[in-house]
């Protein structure tokens, strides 16, 4: 159901090891690579994704690199994983290889889309500092709360 991706990941790890520096300091895409080992056009990708969403600031050249233009309580999961896969599917039955085969006969379609629909709620609203900084528990959503089960 909820996959993330390596460039996601990337992407977390980047903005997590940002985040410690004084905002000043300059991140590079191969300082990255060789802490985390990754693969560097990957991790420029990202790195180049998250400047255009206006999350970084980059400084071109020999002693270049990218810094935290944005305070990550202010960019939501799902606002990175957009910007750094794209728009995801607007039908949960949509897979890579196009319609679930299952589609016209079968009996889940509403449980899954409802969900989906608070899955990513829950991701819309969990900020990425909350993800990174958080202890061993993050926000609940508002129907777990309320001890309500069935509304999924």
């Amino acid at each position: 159901m909820l996959k993330i991706t390596k460039k996601v990941e990337y992407a977390l790890i980047a903005l997590k090891h940002m985040s410690v520096k004084d905002g000043q300091t300059l991140t590079s895409a191969r300082e990255l690579c060789e802490a985390y080992s990754m693969p560097f056009d990957t991790m420029a990708k990202v790195l180049q994704a998250m400047n255009q969403a206006g999350w970084l600031t980059s400084l071109k050249g020999i002693k270049g690199g990218y810094t935290l233009s944005s305070d990550l309580s202010q960019i939501s999961f799902m606002q990175l994983t957009r910007a750094i896969e794209g728009q995801e599917a607007a039908n949960v039955c949509m897979g890579n290889k196009g319609m679930c085969e299952l589609h016209g006969t079968c009996n889940i379609v509403t449980p899954v889309t409802q969900l989906h629909k608070h899955v990513t709620s829950f991701l819309e609203n969990l900020n990425i500092d909350q993800l990174l900084t958080s202890g061993p528990t993050l926000p609940l959503p508002a129907w777990q709360y309320e001890g309500k089960t069935d509304g999924i």
